[in-house]
Order: structure tokens, then C-alpha cells, then sequence
């Protein structure tokens, strides 16, 4: 009966709690969704995340709508709380949903603070406020959770709530562990729609609202992985209108993308200064190591400076691989630990690797690269320790090595291509080597601040029995083929 009593209260709290939420959404939304009065452009994602919410909205009664189940990973400050209460903006202005019908919860807040579950929320939401079960549900209801991956369930209940009623839909958000969380049941019902930092086309478009050409980052990949004449030819028909519409910026596409690398990787450096820019990364950061990485793997107190002395080293470094033994001898502290480290710092997606091209027992041996999801991340932790001058050519060449990496990675990680991304671990080998469409088809990439020689692109291209090598350089001034090596000014680049 004593048991029966405590939970009958904490279910009351909880209730208070949702009651609470419905209450005070409208006004958080307002804060994180308008600036001065305006509201903030939309992220890219945003429009595919309304799409499938209109989808749902016009559903017929017993159709099963598919995408009602998203989850958004991301790693910190790439916008998706934002996203989350955009979204619950349109449904209450734009779609006329009352108040009621949309609940926004923090996962972390309910847990800290109530010790309670997703799924304990969502209960008290459908049982206590509608009166009803998810069976029962004869209206549409919304259900958006910010920091999911705090409840260590949310898969489980994702799925049993898109099992049990077509009338719920969820969004998710959470680091980018949610991937790596998601069990085999759930992952068959959610729509995955990652969230990275900003690319230099969305900086472009949300700083001075100018879209690239219809079809740009198409033809440049086209260009990348098929370097024919066709794809040349498109290729530099859109870098040539897209030169012609950037003449409204401000001032020279050049400068703006240096800016961008430096300290626009994140939407709140659209409208902060450059020093508060990198106040907030290094906070993020942070938040990073206090919140994601302790989540997902227990360290004791005195690693948390190992981490941070991890992230310092691969910010400073030139670019190279790094290897276990070294990082760990260069700490003072164990191989096992180091390696430890890396691993669950790549599951946050605040860094990433690029191991070498060759055999299993070479990926072993040798090195493995490591980058920052955004170079703006290098850049900030270079400032905090006082090593930041953008007057160093040395600098830049390594954020845009670390750029052209990033771009690799999500080029992967959303259209499939390239299959797989290396670096050639050989003394004086290229940056990168992508594996195209056809397994044995590997494509070599040069990267470079200033003028790049030809030699290392050449001899990589027989070396690996290549059709063509790409460099892509801030010397170079538009897209050309040169023998079998292509051209790409960086900024060109920037916008695939």
C-alpha cells in the first residue's frame, strides 16, 4: 500500500510537471525561434522535418503514415532544439494545433529533477490530460523530446508508442549516440535525419539569403566521382552562376569563406562576434565532455582531463596520423585509456577518423587521422589557448584539410558517397583517397592553402592505378581538367 501511495504521488508530480510544459512551451518557443523580433531562418533539415509532419496531418483515418517516428541526432550547438520549437510553432500557428495537442519535454529535466521516463511522461500526457490510452487516442497528438539519449529507453518507448497508435507523432533529439542506441525494432520504424553544422552553401543562404544554383552539389559530386567531360561540363556551368549570384555579398566570396572557416561552422556564430563565437564553442565543448561522453561510458574524475588534453593535442596538431602509443606517451598515460578515449569522443561526433587505405593489418599499424566535425571547433580551441592567427597560412591550410574532411564525411553519411574515405599513410601521400562507386575505383585528393604542386597528385594517380586525381585549392580560380588531374577552388568545393 506504501509503494502503491508513492507512486500515486511522484504520478502526480509528474502530472503537474506535463501540465506545466503544455503551459510555459508557447513563450520558450518564442525565445529560441525569433531574434530582435524576427524569427531565424531554417536550417536545411527543417522543411523534410515539415514535410513528413503535413504528411501525418493529412493522413487518411487507417493510413499508416511511415514517417511519424523521427529522430534527429547531432552533436551540440548544430540548432536542434531550434529545429524542435520551429516545428512547434508551425503546428500552433500555422496549422492551427491547440496547446494541448503538443508536448515539449527536456529529457535530461525530467530526469534530474523527477527521476522519471519518456514513456512515463507520455502516459501522463495521453491518460491524465486527453483521458484516453494510445489505442484510444481519436485526435492527433505530438510529442517532442529534446535530449533523448538521457533516458536510456527511448528507443523501446519510440517504438512502442508508434506501435500502439497511429495518431502520435514523436520527434527525438540527442547527441550523435542516438544512432548508435537506436535497437534493431526501432530502427525499421524511425526516420533518421542527422543534424551536422552548417556547410558553407546553408552559411551562404541563411547570412545572405542567395541559393546556390538549382542541382550545384549534384554536379560537383558527379564531378568527384565520374570526372567525365559531362560532369566537368555541368560542373562549371553552376561555379559560373554561382560566382555571378555571390557578387551580392557584401564582399569577396574568398574572405567570407575564410570567415566561415574560421568561426561559422555553428548558427549561433551568424549573429555573434568572432570572441563570442569562440566563448561558445569552447562552452559546447564542454557540455560535450561534462554531459555526452560521461553518458555513454563511465571514466573516473581524473580522466576528464585526459579528454580535455586529448582534444587540445588534436587541435594543435599539424596534420598526420596520431597513433595510440604516441598520444598515450605523450600524455603519460595508457594506450588502453587513450584508445578508450578517441572511441567514445567519436561517438559524441565531436571528432572523427579517417584511418589508412590498405589491408586490415596496415589500419592497425599505422596511424589513424583524426578531424573535428567542424573546423570552426579546431579553430575555437586554438583561440582559448591563445595559439589562433588566422595570418598563418599554416592554420588555415589545416582548418581547410580538416573542412574538406567534414565534407567527406557527411557526403557519406547521407547520399552514400564516397563508399569509404582514407588517407595514404606513405611518406608524401596524398590528403585523401575516396573509394567510388566501384570497389577497386580509388579516386586520390590533394587539399591546399596556396599553390599546390602536381607531384604528389600524379604519382598517386599511378600509384593506385587511378582514372584522375583532384586537387582542391584556394589557388586555383574555377573548375578545369589539366591531363587526368581536375581542379576545384576551394570555395567551388565548399558548396557540394
Amino acid at each position: 500500500m506504501a509503494e502503491k501511495a508513492y507512486n500515486m504521488l511522484d504520478r502526480e508530480a509528474l502530472l503537474k510537471y506535463v501540465f506545466s510544459k503544455l503551459a510555459e512551451t508557447p513563450k520558450l518557443a518564442q525565445s529560441y525561434t525569433c531574434m530582435d523580433g524576427s524569427p531565424l531562418k531554417y536550417r536545411r533539415v527543417y522543411p523534410r522535418i515539415r514535410r513528413y509532419v503535413d504528411d501525418f496531418l493529412v493522413g487518411e483515418k487507417h493510413e499508416d503514415i511511415g514517417n511519424r517516428f523521427v529522430v534527429m541526432p547531432g552533436l551540440r550547438g548544430v540548432g536542434k532544439t531550434t529545429i524542435l520549437f520551429q516545428i512547434y510553432e508551425y503546428l500552433r500557428n500555422s496549422k492551427g494545433i491547440e496547446q494541448d495537442r503538443i508536448l515539449y519535454l527536456p529529457a535530461d529535466e525530467l530526469k534530474v529533477y523527477l527521476g522519471a521516463r519518456i514513456i512515463d511522461a507520455i502516459d501522463v500526457f495521453i491518460g491524465e490530460v486527453h483521458q484516453t490510452t494510445p489505442i484510444n487516442l481519436d485526435m492527433k497528438l505530438f510529442v517532442l523530446i529534446d535530449e533523448a539519449h538521457y533516458d536510456r529507453e527511448w528507443s523501446q518507448t519510440g517504438k512502442i508508442m508508434y506501435d500502439q497508435s497511429k495518431k502520435i507523432f514523436l520527434i527525438f533529439t540527442g547527441s550523435s549516440a542516438l544512432s548508435l542506441e537506436m535497437n534493431v525494432d526501432a530502427a525499421r520504424r524511425v526516420k533518421k535525419e542527422s543534424v551536422f553544422p552548417m556547410d558553407f552553401s546553408e552559411y551562404i543562404l541563411l547570412k545572405y539569403n542567395l541559393f546556390p544554383p538549382g542541382g550545384m552539389a549534384e554536379t560537383l559530386r558527379e564531378l568527384i566521382f565520374k570526372g567525365d567531360d559531362a560532369s566537368l561540363h555541368y560542373a562549371s556551368r553552376n561555379e559560373n552562376e554561382m560566382r555571378k549570384k555571390m557578387l551580392k555579398m557584401t564582399r569577396p566570396i574568398e574572405k567570407e569563406w575564410e570567415d566561415f572557416i574560421c568561426c561559422r561552422g555553428f548558427p549561433f556564430g551568424l549573429h555573434a562576434s568572432q570572441i563570442e563565437v569562440y566563448e561558445r564553442i569552447f562552452s559546447m565543448v564542454d557540455r560535450v565532455i561534462e554531459k555526452d561522453v560521461f553518458s555513454l561510458q563511465s571514466f573516473n574524475t581524473e580522466t576528464r582531463n585526459t579528454i580535455s588534453r586529448v582534444l587540445t593535442f588534436l587541435a594543435l596538431q599539424k596534420p598526420g596520423g596520431t597513433s595510440d602509443a604516441k598520444l598515450a606517451a605523450r600524455l603519460k598515460t595508457s594506450p588502453t585509456l587513450i584508445r578508450s578515449v578517441l572511441d567514445v569522443l567519436e561517438k559524441t561526433h565531436l571528432i572523427f577518423s579517417i584511418k589508412p587505405y590498405g589491408g586490415a593489418g596496415k589500419v592497425v599499424r599505422k596511424p589513424w587521422k583524426y578531424y573535428f566535425l567542424s573546423p570552426s571547433i579546431s579553430a575555437g580551441i586554438r583561440f582559448k589557448l591563445g595559439t589562433y592567427d588566422m595570418r598563418d597560412r599554416g592554420i588555415l591550410g589545416v582548418l581547410a584539410e580538416n573542412l574538406v574532411a567534414s565534407y567527406f564525411l557527411r557526403m557519406k553519411e547521407t547520399v552514400g558517397m564516397p563508399s569509404g574515405i582514407f588517407y595514404d599513410a606513405e611518406k608524401g601521400g596524398v590528403d585523401f583517397l575516396l573509394r567510388g562507386p566501384v570497389e577497386e575505383n580509388i579516386i586520390p585528393v590533394e587539399v591546399g592553402v596556396g599553390k599546390k604542386g602536381e607531384t604528389q597528385i600524379k604519382n598517386a594517380i599511378v600509384k593506385y592505378g587511378s582514372k584522375y586525381g583532384i586537387v582542391i585549392s584556394t589557388a586555383t580560380e574555377k573548375i578545369a581538367l589539366k591531363g587526368d588531374v581536375i581542379y576545384i577552388p576551394i570555395t567551388t568545393f565548399s558548396f557540394v
